[in-house]
């Protein structure tokens, strides 16, 4: 049986370096959007991806949202078209998620998508 540890962070410099950390070491943070609480995991990390469908109980048919920063971190993992450049400028940072197909060689665990060729991907405020 594992076990897991809980961490109060805050947003400032060190809480943030700290949840980077933890993300690159495959770990699992929670943090709050503008709709709801996300569980976050390193995406590329096919481990820590099966570690939120596990936290979560969440089948693993069913795929994930992948947050990113920017439009510009977006484009690494989709193919970018007008449509949904004009969905981004009013919406993004926002709650709006769209689902765009994958670039090739995006990098990302393929239980984020379920196998699926497409990707959910959001920039939350």
């Amino acid at each position: 049986m594992s076990t897991m540890q809980t961490l109060h962070l805050h947003a400032n410099d060190a809480d943030l370096a700290r949840a980077a950390g933890l993300l690159q070491n495959g770990d699992l943070v929670a943090f709050p959007t503008e709709t709801v609480y996300g569980l976050g995991a390193d995406a590329r990390n096919g481990k820590a991806v099966a570690s939120v469908y596990a936290a979560k109980g969440r089948p693993n048919f069913n795929p994930l949202i992948v947050h990113v920063p920017d439009v510009a971190s977006a484009q690494k993992y989709v193919m970018w078209n007008e449509t949904a450049q004009l969905l981004a400028d009013p919406f993004w940072p926002g709650a709006l998620t769209m689902v765009l197909p994958l670039r090739e060689g995006h990098g990302l665990s393929s239980l984020v998508t379920a196998g699926l060729d497409t990707l959910a991907i959001r920039v939350p405020n």
